[in-house]
């Protein structure tokens, strides 16, 4: 699944075929695609089963089993493949930038609108049942990449000198914060995300405000 489109667009497959011998990956990706489409939906992964996620690509419910042994597995690996379609999406947005404080700004950027548009996906992301009982080590690279690109704009004497790792850490706590608000009390009148997200990085990293 893309990291930027809305998770459903079209209605549910109809009932498949068998796939030819050598395409049980496809079949894999195609029930992990499906479990993300409905997870954005449910915003809940104890919601999610694996009955609805068969009937959504159009397969017998013992073929889930095939590839997955229960919905937290399905869950891990479902969580997983987005995080990395969030990284691509990442590094397509900073790869256009003109400094380190431009890249800092597209990467913060593409994961608020990624959250504004998928906040089903953000809740189970951050905010699940699963998320509280197991470990998600591949949700370290992303506050690993950030910290670095706070430490390139520190090294190009574009931010307040200080530890790029507590920066870091307080710039990613502010935005989580602001997007977990927003999720879930969306009634309140919240300014534009995108300027809340720039005030943060002036105050907590020191970076000049946003022209115009």
């Amino acid at each position: 699944m893309d990291a930027t489109t809305p998770a459903r667009t079209t209605a549910p497959s109809a009932p498949r075929g068998r796939n030819p011998r050598g395409q049980g990956e496809r079949l894999r990706a195609e029930i992990v695609d499906a479990a993300l489409r409905l997870l954005d939906e449910l915003a809940d992964d104890q919601a999610l089963s694996l009955r609805a996620v068969a009937r959504e690509v159009g397969i017998a419910a013992t073929s889930v089993y095939i590839h997955f042994a229960d919905r937290d597995a399905l869950v891990l690996a479902a969580l997983e493949h987005c995080h990395a379609d969030l990284l691509r999406a990442v590094d397509d947005a900073e790869s256009g930038a003109t400094d380190p404080v431009a890249a800092l700004r597209a990467r913060t950027a593409l994961l608020g609108a990624w959250s504004r548009e998928h906040p089903g996906l953000y809740k189970v992301l951050h905010e699940s049942t699963l998320n509280r009982r197991r470990d998600m080590p591949f949700r370290e690279e992303m506050a690993t990449r950030t910290t670095t690109a706070i430490r390139r704009c520190m090294d190009a004497g574009l931010a307040t000198p200080g530890d790029a790792e507590t920066v870091s850490l307080d710039l990613r706590t502010a935005v989580h914060g602001a997007v977990s608000l927003r999720v879930n009390q969306p009634e309140l009148p919240w300014p534009p995300l995108e300027e809340q997200v720039d005030r943060f990085l002036v105050k907590l990293v020191g970076v000049a405000p946003a022209e115009g």
